[in-house]
């Protein structure tokens, strides 16, 4: 009698399994994609090391967009890495 719940265990945990892994991967290529953490503070650090300064509110607009394009050049000449 013992057998059959290790049986109903270890088909649960079966599914379990094949469930986990049918789960599609997280595409980084898709812009509406929500970020990890980790691409958040990336890229924050790519926006600093642009000159972007979030505690300069005098300029705030400006300072913003010349980071923005900093980056944005730098990503389409494929350098991502922080300077």
């Amino acid at each position: 009698m013992t057998s059959i719940p290790r049986f109903i265990l270890g088909a649960l945990t079966l599914c379990c399994a094949v469930s986990a892994l049918a789960q599609p991967q997280v595409q980084t290529s898709d812009p509406n994609a929500p970020k990890t953490r980790a691409q958040v503070k990336q890229e924050f650090l790519q926006w600093r090391a642009a000159g972007y300064d979030p505690n300069d509110w005098l300029n705030y607009p400006e300072n913003a967009q010349r980071a923005s394009r900093i980056v944005a050049q730098r990503q389409a000449s494929g350098d991502t890495s922080v300077h």
